[in-house]
């Protein structure tokens, strides 16, 4: 299968233009056999209920049906199930979640859209994308500020953009490199399978499920036309000076070097976005003074200090290093760090009587992960914060499991000092 989807991604290479007239059998017994391999066990169902456990108890005839009827063109996709997870701290991110068999297919297809696209999709785009990170992003935001002549920052946020893309502008888009009837029935058929909840069909007339196998490849399909081409082809090129764009999914930042480029830029991005069905969050979307010049311009304002923006869980800011140069530096959001310390006392609590040593495996397991993600390049403080709070919670929670102050705070010292739980550290250097 790497072969041939190697030989997809040259010809794709080769030629921009090109349209890939017949790629549907490439979603055949193999490439499902191995999207089955691929397939993290434990998590959660679709509406069938079906496992990767379960599906595997009778693997080959349960994917030979399956591709019997794909061929057939009779294989429709079930709905979704409708789940939510915390999104802020005052409302809900809502998730689709594919039958099990759906999840195959879906993966078999983005294996497929990602070998044609991964020879388009421009260099400032990071998320959802092979050996690209968000981590990959920041650095790449930074190296613009830091180094480049960026004066003013546009922070923009697209209005609940998964659940609002356009199905007709999606299939148009894909049309222009796929010409593969199957293709297009197959990506139809999933974006019109539903969503059930709670027993009820909703049909989806418009939006791509999060949660969703092939919800990211198709939502990055969707803004390299919408976004990344027209910021490449007509924006920069209407500029005065330097203008630059980073994205990760439907999260940008757009960087210039004057203002009158900036509110230009601005004035233009919501009649663009507004012509493919997407509206910006204006109450989220602002322009700043942000760079090395920032200072100066925001006294010239009449403002004080230069305003930050937050970009994939950090407030940017602008500083200095301790030579006096300008720094472009990051630390943890309020929002996303509150969101965390809710989200870790919550769990604290409703499992604050789990058995000591697996409660605080899993605590660990929990800490590293917050690491490995917040822990870059001037953020050791908020991260110490985080590790304090949890620390703080456990005692309070764990000491509340039978009578009042059962658990002491010196026998709690001796317990983390035999036990050890990470304490923060970088992980990530941004100036690498």
């Amino acid at each position: 299968m790497e072969t041939k989807l190697a030989r997809i991604a040259e010809m794709a290479k080769a030629d921009p233009k090109v349209r890939f007239t017949s790629i549907g059998h490439f979603i055949d017994a193999q490439a499902l056999m191995e999207s089955h391999e691929e397939m993290e066990p434990g998590k959660a169902t679709g509406v069938d209920g079906v496992t990767k456990e379960s599906y595997a108890l009778n693997l080959e005839a349960n994917v030979a049906n399956l591709v019997e009827r794909l061929k057939q063109k009779s294989y429709r996709p079930q709905p979704a199930r409708r789940t939510y997870i915390p999104k802020d701290e005052k409302s809900m991110r809502p998730l689709g979640i594919p039958a099990y068999e759906d999840k195959l297919v879906q993966h078999a297809l983005k294996r497929v859209l990602n070998a044609i696209y991964e020879q388009d999709f421009m260099d400032f785009s990071y998320g959802f994308r092979p050996k690209r990170s968000m981590h990959d992003a920041l650095k790449k935001l930074t190296e613009i500020i830091q180094y480049g002549k960026i004066s003013y920052v546009v922070d923009a946020d697209i209005k609940g953009f998964f659940n609002h893309v356009d199905h007709e502008w999606l299939m148009k888009f894909l049309e222009l490199r796929i010409a593969d009837p199957n293709i297009h029935r197959l990506v139809r058929r999933m974006l019109k399978a539903g969503i059930q909840e709670d027993g009820e069909f909703e049909p989806t007339e418009e939006g791509t499920p999060q949660g969703s196998v092939a919800s990211p490849i198709l939502a990055n399909v969707y803004l390299h036309y919408v976004l990344d081409t027209w910021f490449t082809v007509t924006v920069k090129k209407q500029c005065k000076g330097q203008a630059e764009i980073v994205r990760f999914a439907d999260d940008f930042v757009c960087c210039f070097q004057y203002k009158e480029d900036a509110e230009r830029f601005y004035a233009a991005l919501l009649l663009r976005l507004e012509k493919f069905k997407l509206n910006i969050a204006e109450e989220k979307t602002k322009i700043i003074a942000f760079g090395r010049f920032a200072e100066e311009q925001s006294k010239k304002e009449g403002g004080g200090k230069p305003k930050t923006f937050d970009f994939l869980g950090f407030t940017h800011y602008c500083s200095k290093s301790q030579k006096g140069a300008f720094r472009v530096k990051r630390k943890t959001s309020g929002k996303k760090f509150r969101q965390k310390v809710k989200a870790m006392k919550s769990w604290i609590r409703f499992n604050r009587h789990m058995e000591q040593q697996e409660f605080l495996k899993t605590i660990r397991s929990k800490l590293s992960g917050h690491y490995r993600y917040y822990g870059v390049t001037d953020n050791f403080d908020k991260m110490k914060s985080f590790y304090i709070q949890t620390i703080n919670l456990m005692f309070k929670w764990r000491n509340r499991r039978g009578q009042r102050n059962s658990f002491t705070r010196e026998r709690f010292c001796e317990v983390l000092n035999d036990f050890k739980l990470p304490k923060p550290r970088i992980y990530v250097n941004i100036y690498e």
